[in-house]
């Protein structure tokens, strides 16, 4: 038995080496726009194999900023999954433009590359861009898809807020990260506590374009900048050390320098964190392998981050209400984007992405986290094998 009745699907694990680097910020002269920034977003960088980092306040934020740099406006049509969080697809409708979706293949959940192509091909140059999500830390082969995008003139903005540390092997047999900028032209991660890096809120935004690397950073902050390099102002050439310029109507989607040091201090473990996710998984494949519980397997091309573990289940709501009963706090990912009221007003609906909604109907996400005891794992076992009889 755990050490706490209920097992949640996600938790964060903070450290006492944690609090230590968040105390140490705390006595410092800067809580925010300070040196932890850059040095968390040099680390993130390195991390994932990317050129530039920026440090954003939430994943959410560094969405629309990412889409923002874009350019995606009015004018834009954009595709996405409806396998994902809303903000996947909300954040093409800040910037003012509009969103389709492609449905997902049966047995990934990930975006349908071939279908996408199909749909591109029917509409030649009626879409901008497109937003895949590395659902629940598996990868999307982004190599396959920078392919397709090229074909048909779009930009890649990667989701990959579920996989931090996932990687496909490309072509060449060489193996890929996320967010590394070597296929997608734009990046971006979240730290919400359920995440594998968890800052308490914040997001990152990585690529290998420094035009669009300046361009986030610029508007992460109001759109302001002191680089005297790039004043526009000429008559105001002479003003004094406190000038700035605001060049762009930005935000303040900032990140504290509290949280970058939390965030910092949790990056240094994440291959731990990912190795004991990894080892989880393969408790739970081998428990479930011959069951009606129906694990989602990566392929040998594939190295899954296991933000999320999924199974397939026949009657999900009756299984759900069990597991919870017997303090199995699983959870669903996600209701299908189109399905959303929201977007049924815009003219979505039941139908409209078939796999999607079948994925949805048997989906069910089990206790993922590298808190969780080998005891932990024996009792999810137990209560989903029974949960499913």
């Amino acid at each position: 038995m755990s050490s706490f009745s209920r097992i949640p699907y996600g938790r964060q694990t903070v450290t006492q080496e944690d609090i230590d680097a968040v105390v140490e910020t705390l006595r410092s002269d800067f809580l925010t726009q300070g040196p932890k920034i850059a040095e968390f977003e040099e680390a993130f960088a390195a991390y994932v194999g990317a050129k530039y980092a920026v440090a954003v306040a939430n994943g959410t934020a560094a969405l629309h900023l990412a889409a923002l740099a874009l350019g995606v406006g009015g004018k834009s049509r954009v595709l996405t999954t409806p396998i994902t969080f809303v903000a996947s697809a909300n954040c093409v409708l800040y910037c003012g433009g509009s969103v389709d979706f492609v449905d997902v293949d049966p047995e990934s959940a990930l975006l349908d590359l071939d279908a996408l192509e199909i749909k591109l091909k029917k509409s030649p140059g009626l879409y901008a861009g497109v937003i895949p999500v590395d659902f629940a830390g598996l990868p999307v082969d982004l190599e396959k898809l920078r392919s397709i995008a090229d074909r048909h003139g779009l930009w890649i903005l990667e989701d990959a807020c579920h996989a931090p540390g996932a990687s496909f092997r490309s072509k060449a047999g060489t193996w890929e990260k996320c967010g590394s900028g070597k296929w997608a032209d734009i990046s971006i991660f979240s730290f919400h506590p359920v995440k594998h890096i968890a800052s308490g809120e914040g997001g990152m935004i990585t690529t290998n374009n420094r035009a669009l690397y300046d361009k986030v950073s610029l508007l992460r902050t109001h759109g302001i900048t002191r680089d005297t390099a790039s004043y526009q102002n000429r008559d105001m050439a002479g003003e004094g050390a406190w000038y700035y310029e605001m060049q762009e109507l930005g935000f303040n989607y900032r990140m504290p320098d509290i949280l970058a040091a939390l965030g910092l201090s949790q990056l240094r473990r994440a291959e731990e964190g990912l190795a004991r996710r990894r080892a989880i998984a393969r408790r739970y494949d081998s428990a479930f392998a011959n069951s009606s519980a129906a694990p989602m397997i990566p392929t040998e091309s594939e190295l899954h981050a296991y933000h999320l573990y999924i199974v397939r289940v026949e009657n999900r709501r009756a299984v759900y209400d069990r597991l919870r009963e017997k303090g199995i706090l699983a959870q669903v990912h996600y209701v299908p984007v189109h399905l959303q009221p929201f977007y049924r007003r815009l003219g979505f609906g039941p139908g409209d992405f078939p796999a999607a909604e079948q994925f949805y109907s048997s989906a069910i996400s089990l206790p993922m986290f590298p808190g969780l005891s080998d005891s932990d794992v024996d009792r999810v076992i137990a209560s989903v094998l029974e949960s499913v009889e």
